[in-house]
């Protein structure tokens, strides 16, 4: 048993932590952030979504959207999404519940927005250097958001969804 568990430790010990940080160039024309893509969380409740407004010093700053960043190689979109969801705002993952995945696909990028319902009504938000704020916006009322514009484009679908769950 000792032999599998170090085997084990020996393969955790080769996942390098922020593996994933860096920027690539899209065949789409632009630059993202994420060498094996991103991931970001977006929360509803009571037909009310989280978003989250970034610090003017980060890519496409002083926007609002969802917190999120690079996926490590060893991540899955909902852990890179739930570990970068805890650094930004500080919530803790045992608080939400995924219920979809919206994929944005760029073939050689891919940004993935877990969509998951809060469990409690509110939580304590730890600050963070690239967080200014968070609010709570109506699904009617995102779009009228000055957005960060990927979101922007995805929130369209994003927000079909989320209408059809909350019926």
């Amino acid at each position: 048993m000792k032999e599998k568990e170090s085997e084990s430790c020996g393969k955790l010990a080769d996942m390098a932590v922020r593996d994933g940080d860096g920027w690539i160039q899209c065949r789409c024309g632009s630059r993202h952030w994420g060498l094996n893509g991103a991931a970001g969380l977006l929360l509803f409740r009571a037909g009310k979504v989280l978003l989250q407004h970034r610090a003017p010093w980060v890519h496409n700053g002083d926007t609002w959207g969802i917190p999120g960043g690079a996926r490590d190689s060893h991540e899955s979109a909902l852990e890179a999404a739930l570990r970068e969801s805890n650094e930004e705002i500080g919530i803790d993952s045992k608080l939400v519940s995924a219920r979809f995945t919206h994929l944005d696909d760029h073939i050689d990028w891919r940004y993935e927005t877990i969509v998951a319902s809060l469990e409690v009504e509110a939580f304590a938000f730890e600050n963070n250097h690239e967080t200014i704020d968070l609010k709570w916006f109506a699904i009617s009322e995102v779009g009228k958001a000055n957005l960060h514009p990927s979101f922007a484009r995805s929130w369209p679908l994003i927000s079909a969804r989320l209408l059809d769950i909350a019926g």
